[in-house]
């Protein structure tokens, strides 16, 4: 049987695995010129680099499964070093350990200078709320503005004030009505875990070609998929230009797109799903990566800044600290993270200008830097999904609503998790759904 897959990102790709390797034969339908989504190789002066992700969770397995299942073991590495500082106060301070910001170490806060807590005990509350409510009444607005929030605007680019408890800091409404007593077990169990993240050497961008490269699938670039329409025995896709549209007609559809053209795609046969998707906002970032001749001086493997204190820059990381394959280059290469939800306006700038500008963060933050030797600006338009309050309502509705349309999946950063591991999972499992229904024999 055959089964159209329209997006080429991970979760796409993962689901494009899953099929093939349960015996259909898979067309993957990318509307750019290229696939892998927010995974990407580049060039930066003579290095190639990850421009995207270059770190897959490691404690969740399903991202280094796919790694191994594609032949990618022998380049599986863990970082040197992940210690971690927060650019705050005009320092920048060592992060002490945390769950999701919430320290675990009262101790260690204190001598970092990075917050002061004022700790209460509040019962956790059954329904869904910010993580800024719920952090601040249980440890003040400091540590939400210099722990918390910076953490957050790293991993979704958004604000604590609209991002949903349940949907984006599960790990911390777990904590219990105590949270510094509930960080301080977690972390101390969380600690003989084994390493928290992985890369390969050479970039995690290698792997959406190997999956790609898996037999029974066809990938299609610069197919744009214009509508998916139920026919009486499978559907039909209209894709390409409007001037030249190719009909594909094909046994099942998994919709691996961003929210905005899932609610598109899906509206006629799931209306209440695209009408929860069509809810979704995204926030856009941008990641400025430099190649230098001399390291900063800095122990570590980067840093974050609290959007309180104003900077241009949201996080830094200094890769060649980080992976001993970057080190292994003879050069120093940094990375500067740009842009949060409702700062579209910073990334208007031409591509001089925010290298300029984050290039100024770093070397105040650094205390100098050299000229770099090159530099890249790759930017993430409308990249990353918000999942503010009542996210997983919203999501329920869209599994509830596309689960009643035979033949029909939905997977992808938009639903329970943007990370690598986690659209791994959606993809795969959306897959699975189409095999187990029958429609495909496996």
């Amino acid at each position: 049987m055959r089964v159209a897959v329209v997006g080429g990102g991970m979760s796409g790709l993962a689901a494009a695995y899953e099929l093939a390797s349960g015996g259909a034969a898979v067309v993957v339908l990318e509307g750019s010129d290229r696939i892998g989504g927010k995974l990407k190789l580049g060039s930066v002066g003579d290095l190639t680099l990850d421009l995207g992700a270059e770190s897959i969770l490691a404690r969740r397995p399903e991202g280094l499964d796919l790694v191994h299942a594609v032949g990618l073991d022998d380049r599986v590495v863990h970082p040197r070093t992940i210690s971690a500082s927060i650019w705050t106060h005009g320092a920048l301070r060592p992060m002490p350990p945390t769950v999701m910001g919430v320290p675990a170490d009262v101790d260690a806060l204190r001598a970092s200078g990075i917050a002061e807590v004022d700790p209460r005990v509040v019962p956790v509350p059954d329904d869904d709320v910010s993580v800024a409510e719920f952090v601040t009444d249980r440890l003040g607005r400091d540590v939400l503005d210099r722990l918390v929030e910076p953490l957050l605007g790293g991993v979704y680019a958004g604000h604590t004030d609209a991002l949903s408890l349940h949907a984006t800091t599960p790990q911390v409404a777990a904590l219990g009505p105590d949270l510094l007593a509930g960080a301080a077990s977690a972390r101390s169990a969380a600690e003989s875990t084994g390493p928290v993240f992985a890369g390969l050497v050479g970039g995690v961008g290698q792997l959406p070609a190997a999956v790609a490269a898996t037999p029974g699938i066809d990938v299609r670039l610069e197919s744009t998929v214009r509508a998916v329409t139920r026919t009486a025995d499978g559907w039909r896709l209209s894709v390409g230009p409007t001037t030249d549209v190719e009909h594909l007609d094909v046994d099942a559809v998994v919709v691996a797109a961003p929210a905005p053209a899932a609610a598109r795609l899906i509206a006629e046969d799931a209306p209440e799903a695209a009408f929860a998707l069509a809810a979704i906002d995204y926030a856009s970032m941008a990641i400025v990566t430099y190649v230098l001749d001399e390291p900063p001086a800095f122990e570590g493997s980067g840093f974050l800044v609290p959007p309180v204190d104003g900077t241009f820059i949201k996080a830094a990381t200094v890769s060649s600290s980080k992976w001993g394959w970057v080190a292994d280059s003879g050069r120093t290469v940094v990375r500067a993270s740009v842009g949060r939800a409702g700062e579209a306006t910073l990334l208007q700038h031409d591509d001089g200008d925010i290298a300029a500008r984050a290039l100024a963060d770093l070397r105040t933050a650094f205390g100098g830097l050299p000229e770099p030797l090159d530099w890249a600006v790759q930017r993430w338009g409308g990249g990353l999904p918000q999942y503010d309050v009542g996210h997983l309502d919203r999501v329920e509705i869209v599994e509830r609503s596309v689960a009643a349309v035979p033949d029909l999946e939905v997977c992808g950063a938009a639903y329970r998790g943007v990370g690598i591991p986690a659209v791994i999972a959606s993809g795969r499992a959306a897959a699975r759904r189409i095999l187990d229904a029958g429609t495909i024999e496996s």
